[in-house]
């Protein structure tokens, strides 16, 4: 009798294991599609901003690459943000533009923190210690300005040099050529293309924001620059010189 019982007693705890495993199985099932919703309604340019980070952070740079310093926190890309975001639009058409010219060394396109920024060297546009648009530099001017006249965006251009001091009749210092390289840019989106002056605004920064130190003359060549931005809401309170 006391056999049965002790039977009938170890059958009974045994038998309520399943009770646990298939309640943990729900749990692993709720789990898993609250899983599957949340990245159903997440925004492909977040997922996609995650994978690139997270790429990066375990990857192997490719040799030859190497980390510079800039406010541009990842390179551009069209994946970079929402498929369906106007930036994205320009950005394509910005890179099958340098593509078509075969300006890869020239022009860069990258996504910053005050929008979308079309990186032009100063070789691209100007000549030596002159603030006179070269008329090689024409044909790819005129093709940024149909693109930004194909758009609402506010854009700021930005003049910058390097280090090296300068002083000439019609520049003092580097201040005036960064800024008069700046507003010639500025003008021709205006005279020449028809963009509305509300919409352009020029500053010069001289060499105050270098991309990377002014120590070798491949350095220098990449701070003499003129960057064109297509500003988002963030960018628009930087001051700058407004078009008149």
């Amino acid at each position: 009798m006391n056999k049965k019982g002790r039977l009938n007693k170890d059958e009974g705890s045994s038998g309520g294991g399943w009770e646990v495993v298939y309640s943990g199985f729900v749990l692993i099932l709720l789990c898993f599609f609250i899983l599957l919703s949340s990245f159903s309604t997440m925004e492909e340019a977040k997922i996609m901003r995650f994978v690139k980070s997270f790429v990066d952070a375990v990857g192997i740079l490719p040799g030859g690459v190497k980390f510079d310093s800039g406010s541009t926190v990842l390179p551009g890309s069209a994946d970079m943000v929402d498929s369906q975001d106007k930036l994205a639009q320009i950005f394509s058409e910005l890179e099958e533009l340098r593509q078509n010219l075969k300006k890869e060394n020239d022009i860069m396109v990258a996504y910053s923190s005050k929008g979308l920024v079309m990186r032009l060297s100063d070789r691209a546009l100007f000549d030596v210690g002159v603030a006179d648009i070269s008329p090689q530099a024409i044909p790819l001017l005129k093709k940024v300005g149909d693109i930004i006249a194909g758009n609402s965006f506010e854009v700021r251009i930005e003049g910058h040099t390097d280090d090296l001091p300068i002083k000439t009749v019609f520049f003092p210092s580097n201040w005036e050529l960064s800024t008069a390289r700046a507003v010639k840019v500025l003008r021709y989106f205006i005279e020449t293309v028809g963009i509305s002056s509300k919409r352009l605004s020029a500053v010069g920064y001289s060499k105050f924001q270098p991309l990377v130190p002014n120590d070798s003359y491949e350095h220098r060549a990449r701070n003499r620059r003129v960057e064109i931005i297509f500003l988002n809401a963030d960018g628009k309170n930087d001051p700058a010189i407004g078009a008149q």
